[in-house]
């Protein structure tokens, strides 16, 4: 009998028990919910030991104090308020304290303010914060298909955190292994797989048909399939990125036994298709353009601005927060569009720019009429 036999079978078992009781093993048990005819593999699975865990990380805070309409406006009582103006004073005060800590509850209005002029905007996170503002205005009013009457607030992302846990940029780490290679390793972004590392740019920042299921079995020279292996990996890769950003399985938005058809899939493939145009909206609209306000060190290995993935907003569950919203305590600040307008970014020097828009002086003193604690990101 060779020696190596049993050393390799003795091996092979301590494996396999190590697999079982390591530390990342995930053992059963997975809830399993049947949503289409039996044999057809609908079935939504969940993992139940997770369950507690996100529960509690979703649990949505309370608004401050319940904010009085009546009164003067913002635009009225402080200096170089660009967006929030219509608000009276004590919603505007009560949307910067929640703003306040849904991002920096430890560092406070200083986060975005130069606190000896909170109406300057030299503070670089004060341009940003309103830019975002005005991007959360335009997916509760605009975006309505996918986010329905629950909308979002900043909290909806950022969770108490300067920067959303779950973001994507210009992956290019590891290069790939030849310039014929689509494969760089392992993708942090496409679910810990080795498939196109990059898949999200061509999704979630570019406009590249995700479609790539044949109609026919054969191939059908009158309606030739142009999806070849490289596409079909690459919408690969971004259902992945989906499924475990909103902690589901493909079920979820496909019939298991027509994925490509429209009319047999569950209703909310509807809902992540807009959730997708959306997302791909806002990177190209809100994010991209403000990469020159971002320091180096806020941005990607290649340069780029963070951006805007399906995982930013649902953080492993289906409908972020649980479904719960947090809107109807910010109506006025988040559920309305103010000014629509966009400066020149480009121009921002941080440290030195002191009103960061068209219609106001450049250069001015931006010296607040009135200051209060809650005086933060105007």
């Amino acid at each position: 009998m060779q020696l190596w036999i049993p050393f390799a079978a003795s091996a092979g078992t301590l494996l396999a028990i190590a697999s079982f009781v390591g530390a990342d093993w995930d053992a059963p048990p997975v809830e399993s919910v049947q949503i289409g005819y039996r044999g057809t593999g609908m079935y939504l699975e969940k993992d139940i030991e997770k369950e507690k865990a996100l529960r509690a990380a979703n649990e949505v805070p309370e608004a401050p104090w319940e904010a009085d309409p009546e009164g003067d406006r913002a635009s009225e009582l402080y200096e170089n308020v660009q967006v929030l103006g219509d608000l009276s004073d004590d919603q505007f005060n009560q949307f910067m304290a929640a703003i306040t800590e849904w991002i920096s509850p430890e560092e406070g209005c200083e986060y975005c303010h130069n606190a000896e002029n909170f109406a300057s905007d030299e503070v670089y996170t004060k341009v940003v914060a309103r830019r975002m503002i005005q991007m959360n205005q335009t997916i509760n009013v605009d975006w309505g298909d996918h986010v329905g009457d629950v909308g979002v607030t900043c909290y909806t992302c950022h969770r108490g955190q300067h920067i959303p846990a779950n973001y994507w940029y210009d992956d290019q780490e590891p290069k790939p292994a030849s310039a014929m290679s689509r494969h760089g390793g392992v993708g942090k972004f496409v679910g810990n797989t080795s498939m196109p590392q990059n898949a999200l740019m061509d999704y979630l920042l570019e406009d590249k048909s995700i479609r790539v299921h044949s109609l026919t079995a054969l191939p059908d020279p009158d309606s030739p399939n142009p999806a070849g292996t490289k596409e079909t990996e690459s919408t690969w890769a971004f259902m992945m990125h989906m499924s475990e950003g909103l902690g589901v399985n493909c079920v979820t938005c496909h019939n298991s036994r027509a994925f490509n058809d429209w009319d047999q899939s569950p209703p909310q493939r509807v809902t992540a298709w807009h959730g997708i145009n959306m997302t791909r909206a806002l990177n190209v609209d809100y994010m991209v353009g403000l990469t020159p306000v971002f320091p180096e060190n806020r941005l990607g290995p290649e340069g780029d601005v963070l951006k805007i993935g399906c995982s930013t907003c649902h953080n492993g569950v289906q409908k972020p927060l649980y479904g719960v919203s947090m809107l109807q305590d910010y109506v006025d600040a988040l559920d309305k569009k103010g000014p629509t307008d966009v400066p020149d970014f480009s121009t921002y020097v941080p440290g030195e720019t002191q009103v960061m828009g068209a219609e106001t002086p450049a250069n001015s003193s931006a010296l607040p009429l009135q200051t209060t604690v809650a005086d933060v990101a105007k």
